[in-house]
């Protein structure tokens, strides 16, 4: 399945593009809360939802004092743009 173009807001890309999307990068969906995704790189691991109208992302103690640091990302952006600030880590 070709996903649309990196630069298509993600609020345009169906759900399953969106779920092959975040399989690329890496992410597990969470088989007991389908909407919830988990991703574990070297030197960071987060936790991703697929809220109604954003994208929410838990980088798991990455604060300084080992706390989480959670952000959220509206579909609005295009894919490349998430891309960029969600995978690049916290």
């Amino acid at each position: 399945m070709a996903l649309p173009p990196s630069d298509t807001p993600l609020y345009n890309h169906p759900l399953p593009d969106i779920e092959d999307w975040l399989r690329t990068q890496g992410c597990q969906q969470d088989e007991a809360d389908l909407h919830r995704w988990h991703v574990k790189k070297t030197t960071w691991e987060a936790d991703l939802w697929l809220e109604v109208d954003s994208l929410t992302v838990r980088y798991i103690g990455a604060a300084e004092d080992g706390r989480d640091i959670q952000r959220s990302f509206k579909y609005s952006l295009s894919r490349k743009d998430l891309d960029e600030v969600v995978f690049s880590g916290p």
